[in-house]
């Protein structure tokens, strides 16, 4: 009998501490303990195209395999230059992804129109700052008037402010943690952030081809290459010139690939720099000036289709800058490429020289041991090599004649 006390002092212990493990267990597992799974942020700026469409197809990918519980899409988007598949296929993934995917429309004042409210509205949550604007291209509608037709779910002035109102909400069946409520004495309860947030961007490639394919950047890199050209061909040579002007055209033409261009526009732009050529051979802007400044203006203006445009202060730009190269810059580069450092070049009238390569009717020739731009009668081609005699200045061009046959004295 004795030993009974015993025993059940003895099981009493064990139970208790069997109790207390239970209880110590059951802390540690409890969700406040357990620090929550991160949140992935990434941002979409500009026109939505292909290299964003990865993007945001290889941020769900990474946030499904990295663990996080939820990946946040920040959005100021005008517009998108998708194909109806692909933007089909996005929106897709964006609404069946295994991580629930959370779209923001901020900072303040940012938008989300055309296919970047179509990215808003095949997400499970999303939300927008104050002086947002969302909706189909030419119908946005405020912020306030999106909560209200519950176009938008959440009115988060900041990013931060966003993913605290993430907490709590369920998403196919997952529970966000994102925020802890902070109680103090004389205060009311706020929440604040507890989760980890890891940001993504864009490699240095993709941004570079995504800028190209903006539509004023693309019109500034075709309008910058074209320039180039012609000076590169007025400077008689290969090199710095030509291979930025080759860099400006292949950024160029992934741009305006990836946009949707009306051809007659690109072919004015070909002829305003064809006409801007013709005067800077002149030597003086004429016509072919007025004429290539005003199809530069017209084809950068109608460059684009379906709503998208260039900046109206990069075509001023374009068109300002281009014409203030072509009729000052370029002149005072061809006189020194073609030209001596002489003072008074009509004392050259009536020298001789030779000519660098055959004038028939233009051509180059040397005078006085430098090269000029030089123009003969129709009537009297001058051959490679063969002696030449100046008879007049035009410009930047000097007159020349043939020794032998030419009309020496036509012009004393």
């Amino acid at each position: 009998m004795r030993r009974l006390p015993m025993l059940l002092i003895a099981l009493g212990l064990a139970l208790g501490l069997t109790s207390g493990a239970g209880t110590g267990v059951a802390r540690a597992s409890a969700p406040g303990d357990t620090a929550p799974a991160p949140i992935d942020v990434i941002e979409i700026v500009g026109l939505l195209d292909r290299v964003q469409a990865d993007f945001v197809t290889e941020a769900m990918t990474k946030s499904e395999r990295g663990g996080a519980q939820a990946l946040v899409i920040q959005i100021d988007s005008s517009g998108g230059v998708l194909s109806r598949a692909e933007l089909d296929v996005l929106t897709f993934r964006i609404s069946h992804a295994r991580v629930p995917v959370a779209v923001w429309v901020g900072p303040s004042g940012s938008r989300a129109v055309g296919q970047g409210f179509e990215i808003v509205t095949a997400a499970p949550i999303s939300g927008i700052a104050a002086r947002g604007r969302v909706g189909p291209r030419g119908a946005t509608v405020s912020a306030a008037d999106a909560l209200e037709h519950r176009l938008i779910e959440l009115s988060s002035p900041t990013l931060g402010d966003f993913i605290v109102e993430l907490d709590e909400r369920e998403v196919a069946g997952t529970t966000l943690e994102t925020a802890d409520i902070i109680r103090e004495p004389g205060e009311d309860p706020r929440r604040r952030p507890t989760v980890d947030v890891r940001f993504a961007k864009l490699g240095l490639v993709p941004r570079l081809l995504h800028t190209a394919a903006s539509p004023s950047v693309a019109l500034l890199l075709l309008a910058a290459g074209l320039a180039l050209i012609v000076l590169e061909f007025y400077t008689a040579g290969i090199g710095v010139a030509a291979a930025t002007a080759a860099t400006c055209l292949v950024l160029a033409s992934y741009g305006l690939g990836s946009l949707p261009v009306r051809p007659w526009a690109v072919a004015l732009i070909l002829l305003a720099m064809f006409g801007y050529g013709v005067d800077v051979q002149a030597g003086a802007p004429r016509t072919w000036t007025v004429i290539g400044t005003l199809a530069l203006s017209v084809g950068g203006a109608g460059l684009y289709k379906d709503g998208i445009s260039a900046s109206p202060l990069v075509l001023v730009v374009v068109v300002g800058g281009v014409a203030l190269m072509m009729v000052v810059g370029m002149p005072a580069v061809v006189r020194s490429r073609f030209s001596t450092a002489t003072i008074g070049r009509e004392a050259m009238i009536g020298e001789e020289g030779a000519a660098l390569a055959a004038v028939d009717p233009e051509g180059t020739v040397r005078v006085r041991g430098a090269a000029w731009r030089a123009r003969t009668n129709r009537a009297t081609p001058i051959g490679a090599g063969d002696g030449i005699r100046v008879v007049a200045i035009d410009g930047l061009l000097l007159e020349v004649e043939p020794l032998e046959g030419g009309a020496k004295d036509a012009h004393h």
